[in-house]
Formats: structure tokens, sequence, C-alpha cells
């Protein structure tokens, strides 16, 4: 796959970007540490419970062992997606990641990261990231995730190829944007199809692995990750916090010929402000991660060409609603719809109550599903 565009953008916002670029390098390279931190705090918690408390659960200090040799694995896995990233996009250079960080060997060990003195200490919100980027490797790329892929992408792949039958038109030139693309399946999946596809991806976190899977992944299963290893609560068994997910579960090399895959970096509204672009919008899991969802319904309406299709799913999650600094507008559903009616959107089809997880544990004690909404809407022809 070709190498995803960055917008062009001034020398100041350049510079911001690149800091943001050394921020998130800096958050992968501490995976390790923090992550181990919090072995160290349960270890503590077992050292201080009474010795016949401890003859009762013989096996925690190997389980503990365990879960650091876990670590390490997601860790190895972590170098080799940031490995390079200085040259991820086709039109920028972003700095190398040994001229942002170095290691410092002790006893053949890892010591934590020294950093560069204009990068802070990575914050909690960041660390989570890491975590939750190492879990959409599962949702997207291994056949532990083909039920939540069912649950979301295959009605949109369906919808795609009914609005577009090879019968009636040529697939590639049929241009599909698929905004808040993450790791890039349901995008690649699409493509796969035959039609011309393009994701979009803000979040630097989702670029570094989607490059790594789309770019340097050649063939099926060759990399092991421990998603859950982080999940302390709600373990039915030891084993299913130590479970390890191969991916991918296909080659993501393998397109066909005559279509067209590519990805863009950036936020979408700065992004897509050409009007009448695009034959069909697929957003899954994207519409909530707006600041104000109004200006995402209006570009939406702008980029699709008159006849075009927006095929939509997902909940409301509202990803800065309550977060320090940003301001947010949470809509209710019956809001948006109505927004999407005034803009002059057609609603096709429309469910409710669709069940969805998102980056769920199946082992988990503790579930969360998504009651999300699936529609099709419809930019008419000028005049109708």
């Amino acid at each position: 796959m070709a190498l995803p565009v960055r917008k062009q953008i001034s020398e100041e916002d350049t510079e911001k970007e690149r800091e943001h670029f050394r921020r998130i390098i800096c958050a992968f390279r501490h995976y390790k540490d923090h992550s181990l931190q919090r072995v160290f705090t349960e270890q503590i918690a077992y050292q201080k419970i009474p010795d016949h408390h401890k003859a009762l659960i013989p096996d925690f200090p190997k389980h503990m062992d365990e879960v650091r040799h876990c670590i390490a694995q997601n860790y190895e896995l972590i170098k080799n997606i940031i490995k390079n990233t200085n040259h991820m996009f086709e039109n920028e250079e972003f700095p190398a990641e040994s001229d942002i960080l170095q290691n410092t060997q002790s006893n053949g060990e890892e010591t934590p990261t020294k950093r560069a003195p204009s990068l802070p200490i990575p914050a909690t919100f960041d660390m989570d990231k890491v975590k939750t980027t190492l879990k959409q490797f599962v949702r997207d790329w291994s056949t532990d995730g083909k039920a939540e892929r069912d649950a979301c992408y295959k009605p949109v792949l369906e919808e795609i190829q009914r609005r577009f039958p090879r019968n009636k038109c040529n697939p590639s030139s049929v241009y599909v944007l698929v905004p808040g693309a993450g790791l890039g399946r349901l995008a690649h999946d699409i493509a796969r199809l035959g039609y011309n596809c393009q994701g979009n991806e803000w979040s630097l976190f989702m670029l570094f692995a989607s490059h790594f899977v789309l770019n340097r992944c050649h063939s099926i299963e060759i990399y092991t990750i421990h998603p859950w290893v982080h999940q302390w609560c709600n373990n039915m068994s030891n084993a299913d916090q130590l479970k390890a997910v191969k991916f991918p579960d296909i080659n993501p090399s393998e397109m066909p010929s005559k279509s067209e895959f590519s990805m863009a970096a950036g936020d979408f509204l700065e992004v897509y402000t050409e009007a009448d672009t695009w034959d069909c919008i697929a957003t899954v899991f994207f519409i909530d991660t707006a600041h104000n969802v109004i200006a995402y319904l209006e570009t939406i309406w702008k980029i699709l060409k008159p006849g075009g299709y927006w095929i939509n799913m997902g909940p409301l999650l509202y990803h800065f609603a309550d977060m320090p600094n940003e301001l947010s507008i949470e809509l209710s559903y019956e809001d948006v719809k109505k927004v999407i009616l005034q803009l002059g959107f057609l609603i096709l089809e429309e469910k409710t109550n669709i069940k969805s997880g998102y980056t769920e544990n199946p082992k988990s004690m503790l579930k969360y599903v998504y009651d999300c909404v699936y529609f099709v809407a419809q930019k008419p022809l000028t005049g109708s």
C-alpha cells in the first residue's frame, strides 16, 4: 500500500505536529515500564498478605512471571511498529526514533527510557491509547475479531455491493471514503472488493499501527500479541489474561490488480473540503469522535456526490465529552437525525438496537455492549 499522505500545514503547525509525533513515540516506548509498574504493584500486595494466604495461591508468583513475559512480547511488537516511522508519510518526514529516545543497557535488560528534555512523562491517557491500539489489532486483523467485524463491517460491505453492483457499474470507478479508519480493515476490505477506497485517520496511535500492518505484514498470522494482559479484574482464569492472539488473519498485501487503496492522515474536517467528490462514505463508530457532530454531518453532505450514499453504523459515545479543556456538544440520535434530514439527506434505511462490542474481551466477566444505529442515507440528485 502507498504511504499515507498528510495535509500540508504551516511551519508553526508543523512544529506542533512534530512535538505531537515525539509524544506518541515516547508513549509507545514507555509501554514496558508502565505495564511492569502495574505488575510490581500487584507483587507488593501479594507480599503483604499473610504467609498462610500465600500458601493458598502457590501459582501466583509464576503467573506474575508469565504476565511479565507477555508484556515483553508485546513490547517487541511495539518496537517493530515504531521502527522507521520517520518515513511513514509520503510527503513529510518526522524525526527518527533514535533521535527522540535512547536506551541504556544494564545486565542485559532494557532500563527505563531516557526522554528528551522537551518530552513530558507520558500521561495515563496516552498509555491507555497504546493499550487500546494493541486491542485494535484483535478487532481488525485477527480471527478473534471476526464477530465484531461481522456486526459492524459486514452490513456496510453488503450495502456497498447492493448500491454499486458489479453487473451495473465498474467497481474501480466507485470512490468510497472511510473516515476514522483506525487500523484500516474496513477500507481494506472495501478495496479488496474492487472499489476505489481511501481510509482517513487522525490518531497517530492508529496510523503507526495501520502503517505497520498494511505495509509490513506480508503473510498470515506472523505476529502474536497478548491484548488482555493489562486486564486485572473480571478474569475467569489466569489463562484468559495471558491469551495470545495472532494477526493478521489475511495477507494485507494481497489486493486485486485494479483496486485502489490509500490512507490519508489528518483531521477529517481539514482534509476533506472538495465538494461532490465521493460516491459513498462509510462511517463506522466515527461520527461521535467529533467536537461538533454537526460539522461532521455538513462535511459529509458537502463532499458526497449528488446521488451518493452515506452508510453509518455506531453509537454516540462522544469522545470529548467531559474531557478537561475540550469543548464538545453531545446530541441525542433524535437530534442528529433531525440535522441529517434538514441538510437534505434522504434516509433510505434505518435500524436501531444493533448489538456490538468494541475491542471487547470475549472471556471477560464484564462486557460492554453498544446498541448501535445503522442507516443508509442518500444525497439527492440536483433538483430531486
